[in-house]
């Protein structure tokens, strides 16, 4: 753990599990059915500051990280858990709620069981130019 940087506290409400994706790499998987507006958990990583982070997604394309509001960043990819590898989606399933250094993630709508769960990301460090293979009606063309 890099030296100042906080571990944030996660917890996983519902029993997801990661599997190959037909949006990108690895995906969340729902084990069983949600019900729309329930918290499925938090998103497990350290917190870093947003120029640490913006170090660190300049290395990779495909990084974990969710700025944070005060300043800093949660880097998912330390100290994670299954909700890391929830895609991005035009037409998402869950929507992300950061409070204070935490990310939660809720459902959007009923969940069925196996189904894929995503959330719109919103604005990345992509800055729209990473295509979009989300798959939706809705889609977007780019991330």
């Amino acid at each position: 753990m890099k030296s100042g940087s906080i571990k944030s506290n996660f917890r996983v409400f519902f029993s997801i599990r990661n599997e190959k994706s037909r949006i990108h790499g690895t995906g969340a998987y729902t084990n069983e059915q949600i019900s729309a507006k329930r918290k499925l958990g938090s998103l497990g990583g350290v917190v870093i500051s947003r120029e640490e982070a913006d170090r660190r997604s300049k290395l990779n394309e495909s990084i974990a990280i969710v700025e944070l509001w005060n300043g800093k960043a949660l880097d998912a990819t330390i100290n994670s858990n299954e909700l890391r590898y929830i895609n991005h989606s035009c037409g998402p399933n869950t929507y992300m709620r950061v409070f204070n250094n935490h990310v939660e993630f809720y459902a959007l709508r009923h969940i069925k069981k196996n189904e894929e769960l995503t959330c719109n990301y919103g604005l990345t460090h992509h800055e729209g130019t990473l295509p979009c293979k989300c798959g939706a009606k809705n889609c977007q063309g780019f991330i």
